[in-house]
């Protein structure tokens, strides 16, 4: 269980991606404004700002940002500044038993998604797929930073919000904890020393389409098919993907090739909603959190359990 942010709480601010550039200073401070705003107060890792290999900071810098703000007692929730490129670098620098010692929210989305799941794989500490800190002011709406006081400050289980729309695309009802994020990232982390465990999970994932384009999607797939995952897990959520076919369309061609004209062996239910990836609409999702889909409802997928008091 984590405790509600509340006023005068201090959130920490690391960046384990890519650089941070001149183009992004003012979305950044923003986002500081509007944390303190709210009654927050906003710590930078020492790090964050370093370009010491000059596309980024070392891993180790990252690394020890990401330990020393899991430590600090006065830090209550992380936010990874921007996504961007080689998060996966830190995996081997990370104290896990600090991390499972100190658990408190981590947050971001794109690049994070592999730092958010291999904390969930190595320690149990759920962490949670949402705005980065820039993108808490970098979109046109106030979903995402709405999303994060709703998760983290109010306590709502909530995922999304009561207009946004679902589609079915296989129906069915299914319990699991919820794993993924971006597609390549985890494609990544199907196999090897810090792959993530799919059994009995539900997939989320998404895309970015300016990156990826559809048969790059369906190499992720068919990667993720291939080494057993859609035999492990029991539903996927999929999420925003605006490229000139629809990632459900790709993902569908994958686990419908072999069938012939036959009924697919992969039976479990699909959902698709826009309320997460490279888009405004960016709903908290907790990594390692239960719950449930279900394609007769509304709202299709639901946390089942509370990890907020």
């Amino acid at each position: 269980m984590f405790k509600k942010i509340e006023t005068g709480d201090t959130v920490g601010v690391i960046a384990p991606s890519s650089r941070i550039d001149k183009d992004d200073l003012e979305a950044i401070n923003n986002s500081v404004l509007l944390m303190e705003s709210t009654g927050l107060k906003v710590k930078f890792a020492k790090n964050a700002f370093k370009t010491t290999l000059g596309y980024s900071a070392t891993p180790q810098e990252k690394a020890q940002d990401i330990n020393e703000m899991f430590a600090d007692d006065e830090v209550k929730m992380i936010f990874c500044v921007s996504g961007g490129f080689n998060s996966n670098t830190v995996f081997e620098y990370l104290d896990y038993d600090v991390i499972k010692k100190n658990p408190k929210p981590l947050c971001g989305f794109s690049d994070s998604t592999s730092i958010e799941n291999v904390i969930y794989q190595k320690t149990g500490v759920i962490t949670f797929n949402g705005p980065t800190f820039k993108a808490l002011t970098s979109w046109a709406t106030p979903y995402a930073y709405e999303e994060v006081v709703k998760r983290f400050m109010k306590g709502d289980m909530q995922l999304g919000q009561a207009d946004d729309e679902y589609s079915t695309i296989r129906e069915g009802v299914a319990e699991g904890i919820l794993v993924g994020g971006n597609l390549s990232l985890v494609s990544e982390m199907a196999v090897g020393n810090y792959s993530i465990d799919f059994t009995d999970k539900i997939l989320f994932i998404e895309e970015f389409c300016l990156e990826t384009p559809p048969e790059l999607v369906s190499n992720y797939f068919y990667h993720l098919k291939q080494n057993g995952v859609f035999d492990k897990i029991k539903g996927i959520w999929v999420g925003n993907y605006d490229g000139s076919v629809a990632l459900e369309k790709i993902l569908l061609d994958v686990l419908e090739a072999d069938t012939m004209n036959q009924e697919s062996k992969y039976n479990f239910p699909i959902i698709k909603s826009n309320n997460f990836g490279h888009t405004e609409k960016k709903t908290v999702i907790p990594v390692g959190g239960k719950a449930k889909i279900d394609t007769s409802k509304k709202i299709k997928i639901e946390i089942t359990e509370n990890f907020m008091e």
